[in-house]
């Protein structure tokens, strides 16, 4: 069974809240599921935002199942359907009018293993608006990877992504990917704001066991429009040993899972 097809089926299981807060740019709908209850801290935890990094979408559905130890979270499993369909399963997951375009941009290769981006060649993780363009790894034209798009939030997917978020209003956010087990939290915080959310990282890094980090260089990120738009604490957690070659697959999902899967429940209990 391929991750969308798993993630679905959990999300129609589901007997708790939920909602389909977007569509993918193949009409996928992008689910999130509630778990916990409306009491403070309420946050969003997403995953999977990037195609090869499919994986995290299972420690998702852990976490789903898993609860929270108090207040409540929104999961998010599969953020960029589309792309992770790509990677795991290669061009017969796109619609016959985007096949021809998404070979181009993967060099003519078939392999679509790496690929990082939606199914418009854009990586959603950098097309937030937070020092959009200036990340030293961005891209101008559509790739399977780094490539910014032509405006931030032009992707459906991180444009639901930051239209849930503003709906929300969230107290955090937790992004999960892979790899390299490690924890960034800064994004140009005041002095108090970056009190306030290493105190908070430490609770995942407790958690999980990864050191804090920080991503020099980056921009344009969710977790760097959730700390510069909304002012609050946003986490990317980096699952997954490093040593360990892309795209980690259902292999490392339980490794993945013993390390994490009791994160989020930490993470709320401390807040």
């Amino acid at each position: 069974m391929n991750i969308y097809d798993e993630t679905e089926g959990f999300y129609r299981r589901f007997s708790g809240e939920k909602t389909v807060y977007g569509r993918s740019a193949e009409g996928r709908p992008l689910f999130a599921m509630f778990i916990g209850k409306h009491e403070f801290p309420v946050g969003i935890s997403q995953y999977a935002i990037h195609g090869r990094e499919w994986v995290t979408a299972l420690l998702a559905l852990f976490h789903a199942r898993r609860g929270v130890c108090r207040g409540g979270v929104w999961v998010l499993p599969l953020t960029n359907p589309d792309g992770a369909l790509l990677s795991q399963t290669g061009l017969c997951s796109l619609s016959s009018q985007k096949r021809e375009f998404a070979l181009r941009c993967n060099g003519g290769s078939y392999d679509f293993s790496l690929w990082k981006a939606n199914a418009e060649g854009v990586d959603l993780n950098v097309n937030f608006d937070a020092r959009w363009g200036t990340g030293v790894k961005n891209v101008f034209a559509p790739a399977p990877e780094n490539y910014v798009g032509n405006e931030p939030l032009c992707a459906p997917e991180s444009r639901a992504l930051w239209c849930f978020t503003e709906e929300i209003k969230p107290n955090f956010t937790v992004s999960w990917h892979t790899k390299g087990e490690e924890i960034f939290w800064r994004f140009g915080q005041s002095p108090r704001e970056a009190a306030r959310d290493r105190r908070l990282a430490s609770l995942l890094s407790r958690a999980t066991g990864y050191p804090l980090g920080e991503a020099a260089g980056s921009a344009g990120g969710y977790k760097d429009m959730c700390i510069c738009a909304r002012g609050i604490p946003s986490f990317t957690v980096e699952c997954g040993r490093e040593e360990l070659p892309h795209p980690l697959g259902e292999g490392q999902a339980g490794e993945i899972i013993e390390k994490c899967g009791e994160a989020l429940c930490a993470f709320t209990e401390g807040y």
